[in-house]
């Protein structure tokens, strides 16, 4: 596999702030990569300095081969983004949408994203402030996806929108744009969501990553435990990242366990990005 993107050792200051506190990660090609922290962790931070929005105090990065921050014209035509708000005027029409997009960037394809609206019920005459916050995220993937670029950067796509709209959101991702020389990196607060496309996880901290492997490996490597209460003792000895009770039973969390021992003890399953992401954020016993 091609990295895409290198990153070593950012840092990044606002202030007194320290978005970026010594953050490495790669993103290989054809991988879906999500990115995911608390409030304030670094994660914008870390999107802008992949698109060239921000310069890095310290450190390394290269995307696509090139310095984000002084290559950025070549970059964004082989790159494209989605914010966590919706950033297309409320006063332009669909299809003038459409004509704008076509005309500034060279890789946009008409066709594919005529494509895409067709199977919405879009109108090309509605202006965006016609649309609900469905249709306007349905419009802004359409014009997204219709780009023939190798990186989409996604920040928070699904932000506001109904359930519905977001699993229809992320099965048009699949189905109409990832293919195995795209890369998708994605940051969202509804991990429940993107758990089971996700090809890769990248957990950040006060401006730290402190989780970085695909998730084949999470399989591998955490577990998680449910056991009696007459069993809770003996799981403790096994040193857990977290622990805390459910329904009268107990749930440990493990990095680096012996399965086999786990398993005598009680019911042993794969953690949730939920539950693996609040173990490495508490750092201890709940």
């Amino acid at each position: 596999m091609t990295t895409l993107i290198d990153a070593r050792g950012l840092t990044k200051t606002y202030g007194t702030t320290r978005a970026l506190d010594g953050a490495s990660f790669k993103v290989e090609t054809g991988r879906i990569v999500g990115l995911i922290g608390p409030n304030g962790a670094g994660k914008t931070t870390a999107l802008k300095a992949v698109l060239g929005l921000a310069h890095c105090d310290g450190g390394t990065l290269e995307v696509l081969g090139l310095n984000p921050y002084r290559q950025r014209n070549e970059l964004a035509a082989r790159v494209s983004f989605i914010a966590d708000v919706a950033v297309l005027p409320r006063w332009l029409r669909v299809q003038q949408a459409i004509d704008f997009v076509a005309g500034v960037h060279p890789r946009f394809r008409r066709e594919l994203c005529d494509q895409f609206l067709v199977r919405t019920t879009i109108k090309r005459t509605s202006r965006v402030r016609e649309l609900s916050k469905g249709m306007i995220t349905q419009l802004h993937l359409a014009l997204v996806m219709a780009i023939d670029a190798q990186l989409l950067v996604l920040d928070e796509p699904t932000l506001g929108l109904d359930i519905l709209s977001r699993k229809q959101f992320y099965d048009s991702l699949l189905s109409d744009y990832m293919d195995a020389e795209r890369t998708i990196l994605v940051t969202t607060h509804q991990v429940e969501e993107v758990e089971n496309i996700l090809t890769d996880l990248v957990f950040i901290d006060r401006g730290r990553i402190v989780l970085d492997l695909p998730m084949e490996e999470v399989a591998t490597t955490y577990a998680q435990l449910t056991v009696a209460p007459d069993r809770a003792e003996a799981a403790r000895a096994l040193k857990p990242l977290t622990e805390r009770q459910l329904l009268g039973r107990h749930v440990f969390l493990y990095e680096g366990a012996d399965f086999a021992a786990l398993r005598g003890l009680g019911e042993v399953r794969q953690p949730s990005i939920s539950d693996l992401f609040v173990a490495k954020m508490q750092g201890g016993v709940a």
